[in-house]
């Protein structure tokens, strides 16, 4: 509303977009829905996006999946990461999901991603001795 009375004080719409932070774009948009229906063009109607590619009873089974280790459902590796995940849905459900959509599954369920760490061998502190170029042989 701040938008459409700056823009009917004389500023144009970019002017009131730099202002407002929005793009002017946006602007436009709130003046020819004010001029159009009034203040009911103001107001944000609920935007349908595009379809889950999954249902909620495919989802509450990809939960289940995640609570087990990735070989106990015919997967290959030890942890459960977004390519997997990904594979396993579309053997599953025939869904396609790249690996970010994959990874993104795991929030919404209570899960959050965490890369494995390597493990480096300790060292033989007698080599390490004899390799020193200033050690005492």
């Amino acid at each position: 509303m701040h938008g459409v009375l700056l823009v009917a004080q004389g500023l144009t719409c970019p002017e009131v977009a730099a202002l407002l932070g929005d793009g002017s774009r946006s602007v436009e948009y709130w003046v020819r829905g004010f001029e159009e229906t009034g203040l009911a063009g103001l107001q944000e109607g609920e935007r349908p996006g595009r379809p889950p590619r999954l249902s909620p009873q495919q989802r509450g089974e990809v939960d289940a999946v995640l609570r087990k280790a990735p070989r106990e459902v015919g997967m290959a590796g030890n942890r459960w990461d977004g390519k997997t995940l990904a594979a396993w849905i579309e053997r599953q459900y025939g869904a396609r999901l790249g690996v970010r959509q994959g990874q993104r599954v795991f929030r919404p369920l209570g899960f959050r991603l965490r890369k494995p760490r390597p493990v480096v061998a300790p060292a033989d502190p007698q080599r390490q001795k004899a390799h020193k170029k200033n050690s005492r042989r």
